[in-house]
């Protein structure tokens, strides 16, 4: 990725947060916002902070698994691994974070960056499947106040569009790996046309990533992702449901549920780094839906994003000091490494 296409996502990014901003503020009584962050509990916060790095640490037991084809790894490589990576989302454009944390695992353990950013693909694939689990649960349980229909089918929707995506790049990814030369053949073929050097590139591109992929194969490495994926999940939606509490509000769990699939397709949209605006935007619509005031749900929405926000940033500008790694160094490093995501 060369540093003008990043630069131009940066400020796309920053334009669509910006735009999020405006929509929140425009009708926000700032007095009513401060009232509501003084009713907040803060005993609920720090088991919520505790929960939130539980759920990395088990993304890293995670993708120890997922990484075990390759290399038997070691946990505390892949912890702090993972935390560096997510800081650098915070901090970074273009979901950037995602070659840092493969670039810091490929140092510390002398696996190629390729190989590691190929299990990242289905470290997002398990987490994809899992939401759509989350939002199944979500959608036959849940009862939202009269009125809300439209929130409810838009969620319906959301799920469908979801499912659809994620099965046309499993499928896509399984043809890659057990047809390479056909299925490198045929995307050639639809690109060709627009560019013949495009296209050539993007076949070299398809060839490295997919000899890179190793899917486990044991049935307890298996159960092991599967379980985990779940762990990581449930460690992820539990302290929506402690925040919400922290600010005198009772819901079931589901709830909170609910919240975290909105926050999800939030992340998929591009924004500043951070996902500040888009992030707050769906938290704040999706707790609209249970009669919040806009004022509480944004109070609810800020604790919510900077107990995922400023903590890992801590954690992992620690973790990069400590590792002798700088952001500048690794974001050269991405300019001149083929195939590097973008």
């Amino acid at each position: 990725m060369t540093k003008h296409k990043t630069d131009k996502k940066l400020w796309i990014g920053i334009a669509i947060s910006a735009f999020f901003l405006f929509l929140l503020f425009r009708k926000i009584d700032f007095a009513k916002l401060i009232a509501a962050f003084r009713l907040l509990d803060y005993r609920y916060i720090p088991p919520a902070l505790v929960l939130t790095f539980v759920s990395y640490f088990l993304r890293a037991v995670r993708w120890k698994f997922l990484l075990l084809p390759i290399k038997k790894t070691r946990l505390g490589n892949l912890f702090s691994s993972t935390l560096i990576g997510y800081m650098a989302n915070n901090l970074l454009p273009a979901r950037l974070g995602e070659f840092v944390r493969a670039y810091s695992l490929g140092k510390k353990e002398g696996i190629g960056t390729s190989a590691v950013f190929a299990s990242l693909v289905l470290d997002r694939l398990c987490d994809g499947f899992t939401v759509l689990l989350v939002l199944l649960i979500t959608f036959f349980t849940i009862h939202l106040p009269a009125g809300m229909e439209r929130i409810q089918g838009g969620l319906v929707t959301g799920g469908y569009v979801t499912f659809a995506l994620y099965i046309a790049v499993l499928a896509f990814l399984t043809l890659l790996k057990q047809r390479t030369d056909l299925t490198v053949r045929l995307v050639s073929r639809i690109i060709t046309p627009v560019s013949a050097r495009f296209s050539d590139q993007i076949a070299s591109l398809m060839r490295s990533f997919i000899s890179g992929i190793r899917i486990p194969t044991k049935l307890p490495h298996l159960a092991a992702i599967l379980v985990s994926s779940l762990l990581i999940w449930a460690s992820a939606i539990w302290p929506v449901d402690l925040v919400l509490r922290s600010f005198g509000v009772t819901l079931p769990i589901q709830a909170s549920m609910f919240i975290m699939v909105f926050l999800v397709f939030a992340v998929m949209v591009p924004a500043s780094p951070g996902y500040v605006g888009t992030y707050h935007f769906a938290c704040v619509t999706a707790l609209s839906a249970f009669n919040i005031g806009p004022e509480q749900a944004l109070s609810i929405a800020l604790v919510i994003h900077g107990l995922s926000f400023f903590p890992v940033i801590a954690v992992g500008l620690f973790f990069l000091w400590r590792d002798k790694l700088t952001l500048k160094k690794i974001s050269a490093e991405n300019e001149n490494e083929s195939g590097a995501p973008a």
